[in-house]
This record gives structure tokens, C-alpha cells and sequence, in this order.
């Protein structure tokens, strides 16, 4: 049974998210799911950019909305960026590979209450909740997330 932890961190603006998110990538890994949620227009895609941005460079980073699944080539890893908001029901994650690519990728994952309970339990998860003009992020996950976010 997974030990669930919770931790929070405050970010007063657009530039502190993507900041945060590129701290946060140096922790990630092949394999790890990280579960976004939050209200529309919470930082969701923001924070996930700027994983994406320290991973791969210098690239183009556009929110997944209608595409479902954006793909980069980082040099160590594939990175999945996917906004489920659209997804109709959950057993459509199958048709797009996703299960497959949460062993195989970094997945960073919008809306992940769509997928029912195929959201694997080794995720983090990240809710972001509007905080004045700031954002308040709650992480949960495991004690061996709470120990490797001891270092963003």
C-alpha cells in the first residue's frame, strides 16, 4: 500500500511556475507520472512547459488541448505532455498509447481524474489551486516523492 505524504509551495507569478517547473525537471526520470490538476487557467500547462523547456532546450511548447498528446525528445527520455480534458471516456487512453508511454516516457499529465482509475498509484500529484494572484501548488504522493522534492 502506498504511503501518501503532502507538501505545498506558493508561486506568486507566471515566471515563478515555469521556474518551478524547470527545477522540478531535475528530479525527473523515465517512468514518472506526474498527475496535474486544477482549475482552467490554474498553471497546469505553464508549469509543465517548463519542465519540457529544461529537458529539451529551447523548443516550442504548446498547450495540448486538441491534440490530446504533444511528444519531445529530450536526450535522455521521450516526454509525454497530455491534457485529457477532451477525452471522452477513460478506456480511450488505450487508443492513445498512454499506458504504454507511463512505463516508457516522463508523462506529465493535465486532467488526470479522466482516466478513471487507470492513473498509475506511483504518480505524483500536483493540484494547483488559485492563491490571490499567486497559485498555491499541493504535492501528494509517496514518501520517496517527498524525499526527491526535498531538492526543489
Amino acid at each position: 500500500m502506498k504511503i501518501l505524504m503532502q507538501k505545498n509551495r506558493r508561486i506568486k507569478n507566471e515566471a515563478d511556475m515555469l521556474a518551478f517547473g524547470r527545477k522540478l525537471a531535475n528530479i525527473l526520470s523515465v517512468g514518472d507520472v506526474i498527475a496535474l490538476t486544477g482549475d482552467l487557467g490554474a498553471g497546469k500547462t505553464t508549469l509543465s512547459r517548463g519542465v519540457i523547456l529544461a529537458l529539451c532546450g529551447e523548443t516550442d511548447v504548446p498547450s495540448p488541448t486538441y491534440t490530446l498528446v504533444q511528444t519531445y525528445d529530450a536526450p535522455a527520455f521521450e516526454i509525454w505532455h497530455c491534457d485529457l480534458y477532451r477525452l471522452e471516456r477513460p478506456a480511450d487512453i488505450y487508443e492513445l498509447g498512454l499506458l504504454d508511454a507511463m512505463e516508457e516516457a516522463l508523462c506529465l499529465i493535465e486532467w488526470p481524474e479522466r482516466m478513471g482509475g487507470l492513473l498509475p498509484e506511483h504518480a505524483l500529484t500536483l493540484t494547483i489551486g488559485f492563491e490571490g494572484e499567486g497559485r498555491q501548488v499541493s504535492f501528494s504522493g509517496s514518501q520517496d516523492w517527498m524525499k526527491r522534492l526535498e531538492h526543489v
